[in-house]
């Protein structure tokens, strides 16, 4: 498949700038891949679509406030600088991304906070953007991380808004986030509410985690027409023995299982021996899924309405069928659903 394929006519008046009032009141188009038929529904219908022993997946990425806006030393410029991952807790060291790239260089300092309470040295050049950073900080590394993420945003997509703003604090997260790493959040798990997941509990209706912490891959600009030459960014991934034992019964039983996000779809995706069996895994994943696809482990998907040209459109694209997924998409736009990481969300069944 090529890259043009998958562009459709976005607007920004389509694009969700905040999300819905209640997680679980936003929108849901449901879209049965093997007729084709789409009805629309409300978040919380969701639950007309599963049955006893079912199995959700959920993505439990806690996503950390890795935006600063912090000043070089001497000239006093800003610069934004773009938490990544932490690559050495003793010495401080953080693999970042900065704007503007080009008035930053090996050696500069950058000071943080009010009172440059903070300050970062950086020791390499790894891309054009990329850079290490070592912070320079006396305290214990639980102080450190404090002062740093005190110091941060929430890194909500300069395509929603601008700058975040307070209720990105707590909606730019899902309300099962536990295991800190991610610098998105797994979208489609914004819509589940404490109130939806107890109806699921009292239904019968199973549920588990796994972890893949979301890097800047799945936003990053495919440049490629060939997409078989696209390379995806590693992120990690870790699935416990527990998880995989369930999601394997389940699929043994006969019984659904729902992947809640493109993350999940990737990360179970990743670890699948070649009878179709999930396996424990942790590690790190760099696949890509784009049509056509086989998939050995969901039955189902949950997803936000993706960005034209973007490898999570082309992931789902993969799950539902293209010229279905493209078709249900066109009908979005029409109907009015927004788009993107506080948009609405699509199950495919």
């Amino acid at each position: 498949m090529k890259l043009s394929q998958f562009n459709y006519p976005l607007t920004p008046d389509h694009i969700a700038k905040y999300p819905a009032k209640y997680r679980d009141e936003s929108r849901l188009l449901v879209l049965h891949k093997k007729s084709g038929e789409i009805e629309h529904k409300t978040f919380k219908d969701l639950l007309e679509y599963c049955s006893i022993d079912d199995v959700f997946i959920f993505n439990n990425t806690k996503v950390f406030p890795a935006r600063l806006n912090g000043n070089k030393e001497k000239t006093g410029a800003e610069i934004e600088v773009f938490l990544l991952r932490e690559l050495n807790s003793e010495q401080k060291l953080w693999d970042v991304l900065v704007d503007p790239a080009r008035k930053i260089r090996i050696g500069n300092k950058l000071y943080f906070g009010d009172n440059d309470n903070l300050v970062a040295e950086v020791i390499d050049n790894t891309t054009s953007r990329g850079r290490t950073l070592r912070f320079l900080f006396d305290g214990t590394h639980d102080e450190f991380k404090a002062t740093l993420f005190k110091l941060g945003e929430m890194p909500v997509p300069k395509w929603i808004r601008s700058k975040a703003e307070s209720i990105d604090n707590e909606r730019y997260q899902t309300i099962y986030a536990e295991h800190e790493g991610a610098v998105a959040v797994p979208a489609a798990g914004l819509h589940f509410s404490r109130e939806l997941l107890k109806r699921m509990e009292i239904m019968g209706v199973n549920s588990t985690s796994i972890i893949l912490h979301m890097g800047l891959g799945h936003f990053r600009t495919v440049d490629v027409e060939d997409l078989s030459k696209h390379k995806m960014d590693s992120e990690q991934v870790i699935i416990t023995e527990e998880s995989a034992n369930l999601i394997n019964n389940t699929k043994a039983s006969g019984k659904k299982v729902f992947a809640v996000g493109v993350t999940v779809l990737r990360a179970i995706e990743t670890s699948v021996t070649t009878h179709g069996q999930l396996k424990p895994y942790n590690g790190w994943t760099n696949k890509f899924i784009f049509p056509p696809y086989s998939f050995s482990i969901p039955d189902a998907l949950i997803s936000n309405f993706q960005l034209p040209q973007s490898t999570m459109l082309m992931s789902v694209a993969a799950f539902g069928g293209f010229d279905t997924v493209m078709r249900a998409y066109n009908l979005a736009l029409k109907e009015g659903y927004k788009f993107g990481t506080y948009g609405d969300a699509m199950l495919i069944i």
